[in-house]
């Protein structure tokens, strides 16, 4: 993938972003499916950009209950909040869904003009606020999308998010059928009786992760 194309990295020449990565000090590091990226109560200074494969981001509550939170695609990035409150422990855990390659770099060199004086370094410290705000509006979508009562209802608020941004109404969830229970806060086995129910209804179709959405139907 071009950085250039990333939130992080948008309106910066390939150049530019190569002597920025040197400036950064950014490391690259890999991860098996399953493994831990971040654990939660650990502090990072690191902003982490997947490059390629899927993250997972989830928190657990003392009985070991597990909740996921959201995921992180390639081109996108994780822990940049906490990054920027220095010893902060996270709230959350970061795994790799599948095998990773993620883009370390430190928020500390991101936000301080280098001595090099890069023109271009301003541009990613704006970058770095647009990604924030973009995940805190990510936040705002999730609180909606658990808001109804129902489990029909919040199966249709995360479709309809789906759909609208896909430009379709057929479309693929980044989610397996427990991680989208989890997603949404309720029990897998009534939300897969209730998938069932709500094709037999003709409201949607779906074979695995692709969802096609039919009619509009009642939440």
């Amino acid at each position: 993938m071009n950085l250039s194309d990333t939130r992080l990295f948008q309106g910066l020449e390939e150049q530019e972003i190569a002597s920025l990565l040197d400036c950064l000090k950014a490391a690259k590091r890999c991860y098996k499916k399953g493994e831990v990226i971040l654990s939660e109560g650990s502090a990072t200074e690191n902003v982490g950009l997947v490059l390629s494969g899927m993250a997972m981001i989830s928190c657990s509550d003392i009985w070991g209950n597990s909740s996921i939170l959201g995921h992180v695609a390639p081109g996108s990035v994780f822990a940049e909040v906490y990054a920027c409150i220095p010893g902060q422990p996270l709230l959350v855990s970061v795994s790799a869904a599948e095998d990773t390659n993620v883009l370390f770099l430190n928020v500390g060199r991101v936000l301080t003009t280098c001595t090099n004086a890069c023109p271009f370094h301003a541009r990613l410290a704006r970058n770095l606020l647009a990604v924030c705000a973009y995940k805190s509006l990510q936040l705002s979508q999730r609180i909606q999308h658990t808001s109804s009562k129902s489990i029909r209802g919040r199966l249709m608020s995360y479709f309809s998010e789906c759909a609208k941004g896909s430009k379709s109404s057929s479309f693929l969830i980044p989610y397996n059928r427990q991680q989208l229970a989890d997603y949404l806060g309720v029990d897998r086995s009534a939300m897969c009786h209730e998938l069932s129910k709500m094709q037999k209804d003709g409201m949607i179709e779906y074979e695995k992760n692709r969802i096609l959405l039919k009619i509009c139907g009642s939440m």
